[in-house]
């Protein structure tokens, strides 16, 4: 490349203090990397751009290799802007302005190209798992750089206790991570998504997600529900088979005291419910509800005590027998309280009386009186008297 031989002659002193000014440019692969050099005091000194292996790319404005990725942003005395498209991993490296001056001046930057990570796969499942089994997912995506990082998630809450593995690829830039979740799986694991995150900073803060839907087969569970908590005689009573399990259990099997249900037209199976009309006391017994599937079976037990309406309504109305002795016994005890109560009153108020007129005859008032009607009683039993 010819180069103009004015540009390249040693400039005055004053030029002595010119430097040109870089900055580190990073940039995803396949993204488009903006390369500055600025001068702030330039006396028509010439500006150039070098790639990693010393290859001119731009003197000025004027190109000097042939790569159609590379284009000139803005050349002036104070600056000179490059762009390099459609980056690639063998781009990454140590570029160099160099302003002419004597001697030349030069400033780096780096170039760094970050390899975006592949949408990650989930890999380990088998569809259906039975309750009780050992899952082990491993989640694996490639070519990050730096490695990327992956989280699990179940049911929205992160998973810690997860093994992780780094490998490097074959072109010795990037990198292949795989981690592996194991748990063991319960019928609450049936249709919840487990999610494979990857964060990475090519991202831009958008991680890239794998998910895996569980499919859990489990036993049934069953329990029977009565229409109404008190069946009554000569009323109806539907009893209801609650039954779970994956695959559903379909359809229930009634009986009755470990038999056949012994009245086919008052009792009338449709599909998970019993249905008796007009109880009777000789639908009292157990019934049985039974739930099979393919893992396995459940059953659940109701206990029938047909009940006499007119004994229900009599449990329910009051006790008016029962009231009126209550009312009886209490009427009677406070007669008796009062009687007592005055018998008490009226002897004491007698004694007080008497007493106070035997001590009279020789006291000068009332209270010497009955000091004196008092003392006379222990000195003479003659003198006693009993008030009834």
């Amino acid at each position: 490349m010819d180069i103009d031989a004015r540009k390249i002659i040693p400039q005055r002193e004053g030029s002595q203090g010119q430097f040109p000014l870089t900055q580190n440019v990073t940039v995803v692969e396949g993204g488009t990397a903006i390369l500055t050099c600025r001068v702030d005091q330039n006396d028509n000194t010439s500006l150039q751009w070098s790639n990693p292996a010393q290859q001119t790319l731009y003197f000025d404005d004027k190109k000097a290799l042939r790569d159609n990725r590379i284009e000139l942003v803005r050349a002036s005395w104070h600056e000179l802007s490059i762009s390099v498209s459609d980056v690639s991993l063998s781009d990454e490296g140590q570029y160099t302005c160099s302003l002419f001056t004597m001697p030349v001046k030069t400033s780096k930057a780096y170039l760094t190209v970050l390899g975006v990570p592949e949408k990650p796969q989930i890999s380990g499942f088998s569809s259906p798992v039975m309750e009780g089994d050992l899952m082990q997912l491993t989640c694996k995506t490639s070519g990050s750089k730096p490695a990327a990082d992956i989280r699990w998630f179940k049911n929205d809450k992160e998973i810690k206790d997860v093994k992780y593995l780094k490998e490097e690829d074959a072109n010795r830039k990037t990198f292949t991570v795989s981690s592996t979740l194991d748990f063991r799986v319960d019928r609450s694991d049936d249709g919840v998504a487990v999610i494979c995150r990857v964060d990475h900073e090519s991202l831009n803060a958008t991680p890239q997600v794998a998910m895996q839907v569980l499919e859990i087969h489990y036993t049934p569970s069953v329990k029977i529900i009565p229409s109404t908590p008190f069946p009554q005689e000569g009323q109806p009573l539907i009893l209801t088979c609650e039954s779970k399990g994956k695959p559903l259990p379909e359809p229930v099997l009634w009986t009755k005291d470990g038999g056949e249900l012994p009245d086919p037209d008052r009792m009338v199976v449709s599909g998970r419910e019993l249905n008796i009309l007009f109880l009777n006391k000789t639908d009292n017994g157990t019934y049985r509800c039974e739930a099979t599937n393919t893992i396995g079976q459940s059953s659940a037990e109701y206990v029938l005590i047909v009940h006499d309406p007119n004994a229900l309504a009599g449990q329910t109305g009051p006790d008016h027998a029962l009231i009126g002795g209550i009312v009886a016994v209490v009427v009677f005890v406070t007669l008796c309280s009062i009687f007592l109560l005055g018998r008490y009153l009226a002897r004491h108020k007698g004694t007080y009386l008497t007493n106070e007129a035997k001590g009279a005859e020789d006291a000068p008032d009332a209270d010497t009186a009955i000091i004196n009607a008092e003392g006379s009683q222990v000195n003479s039993e003659e003198k006693k008297e009993y008030f009834i």
